[in-house]
């Protein structure tokens, strides 16, 4: 029976459909690049995308995410650069192609001549040059710098020493400083780490990485971590306002157990007059005996291992940038006013500088971990480690890249 002309009409792209309404990241669809039959159908696409595909520069920045997509493809997910690696080769066909839109139809099958594998590998590239360019087009990253200064800077007026020792405090002889083991900034993550990052991410967004700014502080017991907290909130360091929910976890105090202890202590200390010294000394055993009986399962993070104990959360500052060009430009309209009659004063003085912005604002988000100094050797010994941590994100971005490629050659 000869199917109905018109049936082609209401027919769905399931893959497509799952990624925009249900949940689906287009690294998991079956097919990461949609049908494309010609030329004509990738300039449209990389028009769609945003990319002019008819500028030069564009295009042979395209070309330069192409080729650095290849390098890190070796270097991270292949014997050749990993001892973890996938043994495999990149196949010469690959590196035959010379115009981008080539890799395009190579990725959707619509080159002569070419075996399922070019095909698959087409489509790892795509992948990891569209997780790429969404490193590069992050804006905010041009002004990394000052978001480094501002959100570091609202933590270090409140840290003093005092000989050996660190302290949270409002003035140096706050007797409501609280002590420290180590306070320490997470410098900026390479450029390698934040696309590892995102490849294993569902989002794969760079916007949606909330950890290139961080803080770590370290207490000397568990009790103190809470009295952390407690300052930072109290002094406007941290805003519970500017939380990001979803990003907090706690695997360090089981808060409810501590509440119920906390309630009874209070109470006693009340009624039985207790010093300070031994009310501290009470509550620091209780909180110490406030841990998880059962292994904290780290849902946002599968890569958090069972060992790992610590309290995080993520905040949200809005950071303030001021545009150095515009004063620049600035002084140099009063220059221009005093030789009117030069032809390029005439033509500075005639430029509306109305839309140059005077300063940018935009909330930026910054994790905090606080942990004490016990589960802080724990975390940086054994499978615990960071290294273990970099190592089995790289395992979960090479298993979410390669797995068909894995399953076509039976590796």
């Amino acid at each position: 029976m000869e199917r109905p002309s018109y049936l082609s009409k209401y027919l769905f792209d399931w893959e497509s459909l799952d990624v925009v309404i249900g949940g689906k990241s287009a690294l998991d669809s079956k097919f990461f690049i949609g049908p494309m039959s010609d030329d004509e159908m990738v300039q449209k696409f990389l028009v769609g995308y945003g990319l002019d595909a008819n500028d030069p520069v564009a295009r042979a920045e395209l070309f330069g995410n192409f080729q650095e997509a290849l390098q890190f493809i070796r270097r991270y997910f292949l014997k050749e650069g990993n001892p973890d690696g996938v043994n495999a080769k990149i196949p010469n066909s690959i590196f035959m192609i010379t115009d981008i839109s080539d890799l395009f139809l190579m990725a959707t099958g619509n080159r002569e001549g070419l075996e399922r594998e070019d095909t698959l590998w087409a489509e790892i590239i795509l992948k990891v040059m569209h997780t790429i360019l969404h490193v590069d087009k992050d804006l905010r990253s041009s002004y990394f710098t000052e978001i480094q200064t501002q959100i570091f800077d609202r933590f270090y007026k409140y840290l003093f020493r005092e000989g050996d020792k660190l302290y949270f405090a409002v003035t140096k002889k706050s007797d409501r400083r609280v002590q420290l083991v180590e306070f320490e900034t997470k410098s900026k993550k390479t450029r390698d780490s934040v696309i590892i990052k995102l490849l294993h991410k569902a989002e794969n967004v760079a916007e949606e990485l909330f950890d290139r700014v961080g803080v770590r502080i370290v207490t000397e017991n568990r009790f103190d971590s809470l009295r952390v907290i407690k300052f930072l909130i109290e002094n406007y360091v941290v805003i519970p306002h500017n939380i990001k929910p979803s990003r907090s976890t706690n695997s360090l105090i089981d808060l409810e157990a501590f509440k119920k202890r906390h309630a009874n202590l209070i109470k006693y200390a009340l009624r039985n007059d207790l010093s300070e010294e031994k009310f501290i000394e009470t509550i620091e055993r209780e909180t110490s005996e406030c841990r998880f009986r059962e292994k904290y399962d780290d849902e946002r993070n599968t890569h958090s291992l069972s060992a790992y104990q610590a309290i995080q959360f993520t905040c949200r500052h809005l950071i303030k940038y001021k545009n150095p060009f515009l004063q620049e430009f600035i002084e140099l309209r009063k220059s221009a006013k005093e030789q009117k009659e030069a032809e390029i004063s005439k033509k500075i003085l005639s430029m509306d500088y109305s839309h140059i912005a005077r300063d940018v604002r935009f909330f930026y988000p910054y994790e905090v971990q606080i942990v004490d100094k016990e589960a802080h050797q724990v975390n940086t010994e054994g499978e615990a480690s960071h290294g273990e941590y970099k190592k089995q994100q790289i395992q979960t971005a090479q298993k979410r890249l390669f797995t068909p490629l894995i399953k076509h050659l039976n590796l």
